[in-house]
């Protein structure tokens, strides 16, 4: 097969605090989970779509739709080394995208945004920013990315910057959208690192490969995300589906 192959992985683990079993939760009549493979499906921008699961109910429903699932350990601490389990079988693919399970309202034009980043031949890491709303500066939940001129991520962070000194200066804020790219080698390389100071002071993931020099080439979109973090979030995704349905 070529190296040119490009695969999103969808991360899903049955055991959330929060919201136990949230990948099989039905949000318009399907699991939560199929609403994202979907998603990937409808980029036209992959070879193939898995889900990394360490939960054969998971596997079961997956596949009960029609999708592909590999099982995965359960000692897997992140999504990326999740992910990483997977692309060690299979060095026929050179470029491995981590699509996020509680995303049922992910936009395909931007995943495929995230996988063209890799028909640059220097791009080793990528992922997606959108422009910062006024009101979200000062919230920590929401995270910001400092950029290069070349779209190279400086710094992520959960505080307000860049910090604007003299007052009226006009600042260009953006907003980070948790959805990766990396070519294997970048991805296995990323997996076998240790949780570094500012990773753990920000409790931020991708500041790992900053802090170990990997360079993250960040794409714009104007995607705004629904998440699904705890169980009265379905609700929510389900008006969004209303409303885009009627808009159409």
């Amino acid at each position: 097969m070529p190296a040119s192959r490009t695969v999103a992985v969808i991360p899903a683990r049955h055991a959330s605090t929060r919201f136990p079993g949230k990948p099989l939760a039905l949000i318009a009549g399907r699991p939560m989970i199929e609403h994202v493979w979907r998603r990937c499906q409808e980029a036209r921008a992959f070879d193939e779509v898995w889900v990394a699961t360490d939960d054969t109910r998971i596997r079961d429903v997956v596949e009960g739709f029609g999708g592909k699932a590999v099982m995965t350990s359960p000692t897997c601490p992140t999504g990326t080394d999740r992910i990483a389990e997977v692309a060690r079988a299979r060095p026929d693919v050179e470029v491995w995208v981590n699509v996020q399970g509680d995303e049922p309202l992910v936009d395909p034009a931007a995943l495929k945004v995230l996988a063209d980043l890799f028909q640059d031949e220097s791009v080793h890491m990528g992922t997606l920013v959108r422009p910062l709303e006024t009101e979200e500066v000062d919230n920590p939940n929401v995270v910001k990315a400092v950029l290069a001129l070349n779209g190279d991520a400086l710094y992520f962070s959960r505080a307000a910057v860049p910090h604007a000194r003299d007052p009226g200066t006009p600042v260009r804020r953006w907003a980070h959208l948790g959805l990766y790219g990396y070519r294997r080698d970048t991805l296995l390389q990323l997996a076998s690192f240790s949780p570094t100071p500012l990773e753990e002071t920000e409790k931020l993931e991708q500041l790992r490969a900053l802090e170990n020099g990997l360079r993250i080439r960040c794409a714009s979109v104007n995607w705004r995300t629904v998440a699904v973090d705890v169980p009265e979030d379905v609700a929510r995704v389900e008006a969004v589906m209303r409303e885009r349905a009627a808009v159409r």
